[in-house]
């Protein structure tokens, strides 16, 4: 830090707020710690007494608090995404588009390990709009060690791996829905999954193009599940028939129409009784146990979002979901913000 003439402070950097008085108007910083004094800025602060300025004295191996802010946002940038103006050494990210939001969690906390910077996210996999706000990042003090910023690269690895953010663009359009029971083909009840599952779905953007009641033949319910993997559909769905009751035949007809089944069972409540496969070009077929009829939130609202975004789902995903999995079951439910299937 260092004294120098008013006129003579263009370039430099406020070591410290600078506060104007107008009588009977305002009073409050007119200048923040970290402003950079331009030609403009002169007659101003003449006009507030200051004819002396403390200011930053730039030396060798040192970044000021905004260049720093920049460093971090080259870690963290992706593609779907802009910055806002850095600002006192702080800047956020904003979604451009509607997607599935992901941070690499173990790289992010190798950053922010390093003293005297920070970067924060919102959950990752969780589905996002355009214009949320999806991380901020900052330098804690004025200056920082550019050594500091260098090491932070290195943890972060994005020469390697690319940035610590990514914001993945809703991929499926299309889905086919197999209503199964015999109750609901018969017309004995009325069909309320269907209608639960279509309104989840467009929250996504994906149509439901061909559904079908399929009572409780497992033969039949295979049948379908083929005819609609033949026509090109992005997703399968099959509603209901998921638990161990001898007329429940939806599990054996997802394993025999030849998908690769991920898991049937997930550590998730509600939604226990899941089965979900992929047929070999990898188009996905899932079964919904009956508690996504009734329950606000369920395992299908945690997986929809990876499935929108045409991200496979692995069996070791699935084990995952078991810290956060349990639904609290709140009076008033607030999901998704809300601890459920949030996990680190």
């Amino acid at each position: 830090m260092k004294l120098v003439k008013t006129e003579e402070a263009v370039g430099h950097v406020l070591c410290h707020d600078m506060t104007q008085i107008i009588p009977g108007v305002s009073k409050g910083p007119r200048f923040r710690k970290g402003h950079v004094v331009t030609k403009e800025d002169i007659p101003v602060l003449l006009s507030m007494g200051k004819e002396h300025l403390y200011v930053w004295e730039k030396t060798e191996g040192m970044l000021h608090e905004d260049e720093g802010a920049l460093r971090l946002l080259e870690l963290c940038k992706n593609e779907g995404m802009h910055a806002t103006e850095v600002k006192e050494g702080k800047t956020e990210l904003i979604a451009d588009q509607d997607g599935f939001f992901r941070v690499d969690a173990l790289r992010l906390y190798a950053v922010n390990d390093i003293e005297e910077l920070m970067i924060a996210t919102r959950h990752t996999d969780t589905a996002v709009k355009a214009g949320d706000k999806l991380a901020g990042m900052r330098v804690i003090p004025l200056v920082i060690e550019e050594k500091k910023l260098e090491a932070a690269k290195e943890a972060a690895r994005t020469e390697e791996e690319g940035p610590l953010l990514s914001l993945l663009p809703w991929k499926i359009a299309t889905a086919g829905l197999i209503t199964t029971g015999s109750e609901v083909e018969k017309g004995l009840i009325k069909d309320q999954f269907s209608p639960v599952v279509k309104r989840k779905l467009s929250d996504f953007q994906v149509e439901v193009t061909d559904h079908r009641l399929c009572g409780d033949d497992m033969g039949r319910i295979t049948e379908a599940i083929l005819d609609m993997k033949k026509s090109g559909l992005d997703l399968i769905i099959c509603t209901g028939g998921m638990s161990v009751d001898p007329d429940d035949r939806t599990p054996g007809a997802i394993k025999a129409s030849g998908a690769d089944i991920v898991t049937y069972g997930a550590p998730v409540l509600p939604g226990a009784m899941l089965c979900l496969g992929y047929f070999a070009d990898g188009t996905p077929v899932i079964g919904l146990p009956g508690c996504v009829m009734y329950a606000r939130a369920t395992i299908f609202d945690l997986l929809l979002p990876k499935l929108a975004a045409g991200v496979r789902i692995e069996r070791k995903d699935i084990v995952k979901l078991g810290h956060g999995g349990l639904c609290l079951g709140c009076s008033e439910c607030h999901y998704p913000v809300c601890p459920f299937g949030k996990q680190g």
